[in-house]
This record gives structure tokens, C-alpha cells and sequence, in this order.
């Protein structure tokens, strides 16, 4: 299955008052990675106007505080790749050797057309494996 690697930094407008990580924009960050490994895979999310991709599951386990300005890579796999349903898993590191985990999270989104859960398309499919 398709992987990728980022290499980002926290910026000052997902940090707290505290000079860390603003817990939710973690989820923004996943959706960036998401667009990067589609992108990396040919596909385009929003040059198919019949599909669409709500988020049905997110989840995100802090391991240790990312501070203002850290420097972090994040990997980003398909953990699973069903029939109307993509998981895609995350994976942040403090450091360029990715041995120092900081963060791990998945966020699984549903295929929906008129509606209703469909089947992944031929070509998204091929984008991902």
C-alpha cells in the first residue's frame, strides 16, 4: 500500500497559549497528509464530483508535547483499504530518523455517493495500492 513521508514544523497558529501543539489541529495536519499521498498517487480528492469522503472515524494518541516551531515528520500509510471505506494511519516523529514517535493516529473516511456508502472507485483504488 501506498506511503509517504512530510517533513513539517508546528506552526504558530496550531499552538496554545502554552507554546504547544493545539491538540485538534493535528486533524488538520492528517488531512494535509491525505491530500500529499493522494496527490503522490495521481488521484485528485476534489476532480470527482460524484463521490464524496466524510470523515467516519479520527483518532490521535499523544506520546510527547510538540512545541511552537518543532520540527516533525509524518508518515502517512493506508492501514486499510476496504470496500466503501479508506484508513488511512499516521504516524509523527520528532525526529528525521523516525525512531522518536511523538504522535500515532488514524482517521478512516467512508465513499458516499447519492447518499450512500459506494464502492471505492477503480482509479482511487489504483492511486492507493
Amino acid at each position: 500500500m501506498r506511503s509517504i513521508e512530510l517533513t513539517r514544523r508546528i506552526r504558530w497558529a496550531d499552538a496554545d497559549a502554552a507554546g504547544r501543539l493545539h491538540y485538534p489541529r493535528i486533524f488538520e495536519y492528517f488531512e494535509e497528509g491525505e491530500m500529499e499521498l493522494l496527490r503522490a498517487g495521481g488521484y485528485q480528492l476534489f476532480s470527482d464530483d460524484q463521490h464524496d469522503f466524510p470523515r467516519k472515524h479520527v483518532e490521535a494518541v499523544f506520546h510527547q508535547v510538540l512545541p511552537l516551531d518543532a520540527q516533525f515528520v509524518m508518515r502517512v500509510t493506508i492501514g486499510k483499504l476496504g470496500t466503501t471505506s479508506i484508513r488511512y494511519d499516521f504516524h509523527i516523529f520528532a525526529d528525521e530518523a523516525c525512531t522518536q514517535l511523538t504522535l500515532e493516529g488514524s482517521m478512516t473516511v467512508v465513499v458516499v455517493k447519492d447518499g450512500k456508502p459506494a464502492p471505492i472507485p477503480e482509479r482511487l483504488r489504483a492511486a492507493l495500492s
